[in-house]
């Protein structure tokens, strides 16, 4: 049983919902986004609230309507708030910053990488360089309304210097423990 699948979506004010046979389009206040429904999934429109439905009651169409279910909250969800990542950089040297809309990191190697930003994908730089006295780290954020998306960036980005065991320098999200490896030992 899909309990996930069985919870209503409930459609904010200033969102609309269209559903045109396997098609769904949902408009609100930050954007439009399009997510095409399996054919073992129908959705359909109650008082205010969307729910999911198998067309067939097996395994599949069960765990076919949680997914779908979670696929078209987070359409509601994009189009109303929006999702983020944030993202932090440890390391001395190390920096983040905007430049023409793309996001130039110097992360230890001898030139910046540059990111530029996809359609609907934009980044907030908060505190552009690493700071050792107080420890706080370099900070920006990629935002979105397409919560892959965001998710598939920050993780593109974070691929570039992921934090090492040693020292803990790198990319990582916020929030993100690394776990520290004892380093040599001196004599023996």
């Amino acid at each position: 049983m899909s309990r996930i699948g069985k919870k209503p979506i409930v459609v904010p004010d200033g969102v609309e919902v269209e559903i045109r046979g396997a098609r769904v389009t949902v408009t609100g206040p930050k954007g439009k986004q399009i997510l095409t429904l399996h054919p073992q999934v129908s959705l359909k429109r109650k008082e205010g609230t969307l729910v999911v439905a198998p067309r067939r009651d097996d395994r599949v169409g069960r765990s076919l309507q949680g997914l779908t279910r979670s696929l078209v909250a987070n359409l509601v969800e994009g189009v109303t708030q929006g999702f983020e990542k944030r993202l932090e950089i440890v390391g001395v040297g190390y920096r983040v910053d905007l430049e023409g809309g793309a996001l130039k990191l110097q992360v230890g190697f001898s030139n910046p990488m540059f990111f530029p930003a996809p359609e609907g994908i934009e980044f907030v730089v908060e505190n552009p360089v690493y700071q050792q006295q107080g420890s706080r780290p370099a900070q920006f954020v990629v935002k979105g309304i397409d919560k892959q998306k965001v998710g598939e960036i920050a993780a593109e980005i974070r691929s570039v210097r992921p934090p090492e065991p040693y020292k803990a320098k790198g990319i990582r999200y916020e929030g993100e423990y690394v776990r520290r490896k004892a380093g040599k030992t001196a004599g023996a």
